[in-house]
């Protein structure tokens, strides 16, 4: 029996949102990216955070991921962020440097607040180039803020994974 885990990171818990949802469809583990440096959660301080992401980006930093990731054990692999930038926060760049997801099913999901998935779904499919990389979904912030359980059950089927 193959196994299933929605790995997410989530600052202001939409992509959380989205990730448990998916997770009670899937009967699937679940486990945070948690960043070594905490991001200020929040929101009230939005501009810091929208600042230091794109210090981040320009910068090309890898933010260190305080905990293990056991992606040895899983065959399928959703992965879910929140767009910062018009891209996937930098710290999922560092997942991609440390952990080796050949063979993996990888299926992303992303919150978002009008950019849709960004382009990060190819870029997904670059960073894992021997990875199976399933239709992703993108989540517009409001959407997941609500949960969105029929859109989300609406996509695990059209991709087969319910």
């Amino acid at each position: 029996m193959s196994k299933t885990l929605v790995l997410y990171f989530s600052v202001y818990g939409t992509a959380k949102n989205v990730a448990e949802e998916i997770a009670r469809r899937t009967d699937a583990d679940i486990l945070e990216i948690e960043p070594a440096v905490p991001y200020d959660s929040d929101r009230s301080h939005y501009n810091d955070l929208a600042k230091l992401a794109k210090k981040e980006h320009d910068e090309d930093q890898r933010p260190a991921i305080k905990n293990v990731i056991p992606v040895e054990k899983y065959d399928t692999i959703y992965l879910g962020y929140p767009m910062w930038w018009y891209t996937f926060p930098m710290i999922i760049y560092t997942l991609f440097d440390q952990y080796d997801f050949s063979g993996k099913t990888l299926i992303p999901f992303n919150t978002h607040m009008g950019s849709g998935d960004g382009g990060t779904y190819k870029t997904v499919k670059r960073l894992a180039p021997n990875a199976t990389v399933l239709e992703g979904l993108p989540v517009e912030m409001t959407q997941a803020e609500r949960g969105d359980a029929e859109r989300i059950n609406k996509w695990l089927k059209a991709i087969k994974q319910v």
